[in-house]
């Protein structure tokens, strides 16, 4: 099985995004790493916020890792600001850290998507599909996901099981 990571970017750290992150975690004996739990500053052209936490993370998920599962919940049809954020400074990796970023190439890229519709507009996906291609990445696959009376339903548990069945 692929050594993978969660790299959750929601402004919920316990919320419907994190639940089915939290499923998959468990499936796979995947870690998952809270972005809301990080100092993360948005991109700089002059790289004056090399001291927050972004470059010893990315350096973490790319020398451990095969495989990104980026979970996200989708707030007005995107992906979330502070996930944005996170791939935004993987500009970073193209200017100044340079062998970090050559370590992306060949990695795999997947994304969970948690809404409170059962369907995803058109388009959702591009920026991560791009982004990996840009990057040199595989993108392998995307599952969205909903939450109903607190719990996933059965039919959400069966499309989790189907994106585990994909991405391993």
């Amino acid at each position: 099985m692929k050594k993978g990571i969660i790299i959750l970017g929601s402004s919920n750290s316990n919320g419907d995004t994190y639940k089915a992150a939290s499923f998959v975690s468990q499936q796979m004996n995947y870690s998952i790493i809270d972005l809301k739990t990080k100092n993360i500053a948005e991109f700089d052209y002059e790289f004056k916020n090399r001291n927050d936490d972004f470059h010893p993370l990315i350096n973490e998920v790319v020398s451990q890792y095969d495989l990104i599962v980026f979970a996200t919940p989708v707030y007005w049809y995107t992906m979330s600001g502070i996930l944005k954020t996170f791939l935004d400074r993987i500009s970073d990796c193209l200017k100044i850290e340079k062998d970090v970023g050559r370590k992306l190439r060949g990695m795999e890229m997947a994304v969970l998507s948690c809404g409170s519709d059962k369907q995803l507009k058109d388009g959702f996906h591009m920026p991560f599909v791009e982004t990996s291609k840009y990057l040199g990445m595989n993108y392998i696959g995307d599952v969205h996901c909903w939450i109903e009376n607190n719990n996933l339903p059965h039919l959400v548990e069966t499309k989790l099981g189907d994106f585990i069945n994909q991405i391993q």
